[in-house]
């Protein structure tokens, strides 16, 4: 029992404090990683699983939150999200000295292009990446940096007290009442074009498209949101979750080709 309300004590916490425990929540993190999955090339595929089977995308996706208690990798708190002031972009705001989402997305594609580097640390980043690229298609992970990313903005969801920051990681997806391979597969069906394209584009597009939707996001007009929250926005995050899962795809499929060529991020 105690070991129980151990576990359970950061949930809490969270709750209390309006911090989310996890970025897209647990679900939306292991749709992404399904459907990258889905979508590796045999070479991909072949490489993942000497790094990480007989576990996949879609289990180690929720790592990079789950480690967050970890006294060694506090360090990583920053690398979830970038805060992008309002009439600002990527490259004119100021960067935090920490690292953000896009410094960890190019630094862990790099390791695992790096011949040099070792077994462990390749899992390590494997892990991170398939967490990042997820996070950086939600349009609060890069949201403004006076409320945190939503984190401050006080809502009620159905009635219960919430954060912006919340509805958008997790309540709209877990509303839905559908497991993470339901989910995936009800959302898998990207045309070739859209596979083409989206694999074609790079991290600061990913960081464009979603600060662009973050005014639609924060649209929240008094703040009690439900049903007509969802109608609205839902179909911004599934088509999210299904160009996470594409391009995350893309850039293993880039990473473990042969012979490896230039990144696709910028």
């Amino acid at each position: 029992m105690k070991l129980r309300l151990r576990l359970m004590a950061p949930i809490v916490l969270a709750v209390l404090l309006g911090q989310p425990l996890f970025a897209w929540g647990p679900i939306g993190h292991r749709i992404i990683g399904r459907i990258a999955q889905n979508h590796l090339t045999p070479e991909a595929a072949h490489a993942v699983d000497a790094l990480i089977g007989p576990e996949t995308l879609a289990q180690v996706s929720t790592w990079a939150d789950f480690i967050r208690s970890d006294p060694a990798w506090k360090k990583a708190a920053p690398w979830h999200y970038v805060d992008i002031p309002d009439g600002e972009t990527y490259a004119t705001m100021k960067k935090n000295p920490k690292g953000d989402v896009v410094w960890a997305i190019r630094h862990f594609s790099a390791v695992l292009r790096d011949p040099k580097a070792s077994h462990a640390d390749k899992q390590v980043a494997l892990k991170f990446l398939v967490h990042f690229v997820g996070d950086v298609h939600q349009p609060l992970h890069v949201g403004r940096p006076s409320d945190r990313g939503g984190n401050d903005i006080k809502v009620t969801w159905h009635g219960q007290p919430a954060d912006l920051h919340w509805v958008w990681d997790a309540l709209m997806i877990d509303d839905q009442k559908l497991s993470y391979t339901e989910y995936a597969a009800f959302l898998d069906h990207p045309t070739q074009e859209q596979i083409e394209s989206w694999q074609s584009s790079g991290v600061l597009q990913w960081v464009r498209e979603s600060y662009d939707l973050r005014d639609q996001a924060y649209d929240i007009g008094n703040g009690q949101l439900g049903f007509k929250y969802t109608y609205k926005n839902l179909p911004v995050v599934e088509h999210r979750l299904l160009q996470a899962g594409v391009r995350l795809a893309g850039l293993l499929n880039s990473i473990f080709s042969s012979p490896a060529p230039s990144s696709p991020t910028p």
